[in-house]
């Protein structure tokens, strides 16, 4: 039921207007937020609020300061366009379930997920972005959602390259300065940013990632209007306070809106460079090197890393003759980087881990990292300890130790519903089915369970911990989903290793165990 009124939530925030609150708003003198995940959740009396009549007057004014800052911080300028966008995403949505079609077309059958996910895709980067945060979090949405929300498009119409260029050009200054070319039709193009092939002026070939005019003003206005949104319901409803609508919306604003500094991005990319460095696998693994004098926080211009898919396994054999130590080695990396660094790359998927040219491996796209709170992290090490013991019911206990549930759970169920889910993995066999490289070496690989399949796994994981009781926190579906993208590269690449007892696993050389991978 939770999962439903977040998805309400998303819907109908999804369906109004961000100008209701971003009209010029004045500084606020002395207002401070409080934190979301705070804020909401502190009452004048332990008993639980059932009516908005029970609120104090400290709450309303709490409430009323997030207002002020959110319709601040949004600023004035997005609402005109974004009204007319929403208004036209609506209509053609609507529109391709309604009855009355045009000669030659044939009305869809009706299903919430499908016309959520289109609405998501016409209203642009906020919620494209927000319909893959509902796809990479089985643990707050119902599965038909998380399922469909998978085939979430992130690829627009890409800018002109006027615009482009004087985008650069205010950031980084004069083109002719700083690069011998640049290539002006773009490798990609997505919501928030695109990105083009370049040659700098000392030789070194790179890439240039591109924020697109105005998208901080339009997610901010977004971003602040689902906020509110969930503020205000869990202020007239106070129930639905034990949803977390606020404090889940207030994850989402965060999360989206650093995304959008890639000064953010080029500093997770420098520290995972350093991570390696200091680990001494750079010679066998390698992230993009950043050029700092041409990023800033609305252009990123790092190394071009020309390679191929992990899941490209006919490629691999061409570039290596042993695929498995390969696919050990960014295992170890990913591994290692969990248990020492505060973040972890949280979007390893087939596009984002290459074999370069080489033969090293190549870690890309550092816009999304995981964290892992302390109990989280220690709950993983049991985890990890009773799974390489075979231990299911102590999984049980460990994830008992890392979830929160209101109830008695029945351990030694639990434990024997995992050993089935596990079981399954074990069946899962990869079936590759087409791979193409970019030229920029990214790689756009299908694979029947990279993604449908992957997910789910982790959605029955998900189901097994709700069916006895259990509520998880995302950040372990984004370690899982992670581990569970290993397990299939492992089955391409090293379909006979065996992870528990091969001497090369780091994991398995970590006396203490902090975080073991779950494959």
């Amino acid at each position: 039921m939770v999962k439903y009124k977040l998805v309400a939530l998303l819907a109908a925030v999804a369906t109004a207007s961000s100008a209701a609150f971003v009209s010029s708003p004045t500084q606020p003198r002395v207002f401070a937020l409080s934190s979301t995940r705070s804020s909401t959740s502190t009452t004048s009396t332990s008993r639980a609020k059932k009516s908005v009549r029970e609120r104090t007057s400290e709450e309303a004014v709490s409430l009323i300061r997030d207002v002020v800052q959110a319709a601040f911080d949004a600023g004035p300028r997005a609402a005109p366009s974004r009204t007319l966008q929403a208004y036209i995403a609506i209509s053609r949505t609507l529109q391709d379930f309604s009855p009355i079609q045009r000669p030659g077309r044939q009305a869809e059958e009706f299903s919430a997920p499908v016309a959520l996910r289109k609405l998501f895709e016409r209203l642009g980067a906020t919620y494209i972005k927000l319909g893959q945060f509902v796809a990479s979090s089985p643990s707050l949405f119902p599965k038909e959602y998380v399922l469909e929300f998978q085939k979430c498009l992130d690829s627009t119409e890409p800018l002109d390259w006027k615009i482009v260029k004087s985008i650069i050009e205010k950031e980084t200054g004069p083109i002719k300065n700083n690069f011998a070319f640049i290539d002006e039709t773009p490798l990609a193009s997505a919501s928030i940013a695109q990105v083009h092939a370049a040659k700098l002026k000392t030789g070194e070939e790179v890439v240039i990632k591109v924020q697109k005019p105005q998208i901080d003003n339009l997610l901010k206005a977004d971003l602040n209007f689902i906020y509110i949104a969930s503020r205000v319901l869990e202020f007239l409803q106070p129930d639905f306070e034990r949803t977390s609508l606020s404090a889940v919306a207030g994850d989402v604003k965060s999360s989206m809106l650093e995304e959008l500094d890639f000064e953010k991005e080029a500093e997770n990319i420098e520290e995972f460079r350093e991570f390696l460095r200091d680990q001494g696998l750079r010679d066998s693994v390698t992230a993009p090197r950043v050029y700092r004098d041409q990023t800033t926080k609305k252009v990123l211009t790092m190394e071009r890393l020309r390679g191929v898919s992990m899941v490209d396994a006919e490629s691999i054999r061409t570039i290596t003759n042993d695929p498995e130590s390969l696919i050990i080695t960014a295992l170890n990396t990913w591994t290692t980087s969990v248990m020492n660094m505060p973040w972890f790359h949280a979007d390893v998927h087939s596009g984002n881990l290459l074999v370069l040219d080489d033969g090293r491996v190549g870690f890309i796209d550092f816009g999304m990292v995981g964290r892992v709170g302390e109990k989280t992290f220690n709950a993983v090490s049991e985890l990890s300890t009773s799974m390489a013991l075979g231990d299911y019911e102590g999984m049980a206990k460990a994830l008992l130790n890392m979830g929160a549930t209101d109830e008695d759970v029945d351990v030694q169920k639990f434990g024997r519903d995992i050993e089935q889910v596990m079981s399954d993995m074990a069946k899962v066999s990869p079936d590759t089915m087409s791979v193409g490289v970019s030229g920029d070496g990214t790689v756009q690989a299908a694979i029947s369970f990279d993604e449908n399949e992957v997910t789910d796994m982790l959605l029955k994981i998900v189901d097994v911990t709700e069916d006895n009781g259990l509520k998880l926190p995302r950040e372990f579906g984004l370690l899982v989903k992670q581990s569970l993208y290993f397990d299939r590269y492992l089955k391409i690449l090293a379909p006979d290793l065996n992870t528990s007892t091969d001497a090369r696993m780091v994991a398995l050389q970590a006396a203490d165990s902090k975080v073991e991978v779950i494959v």
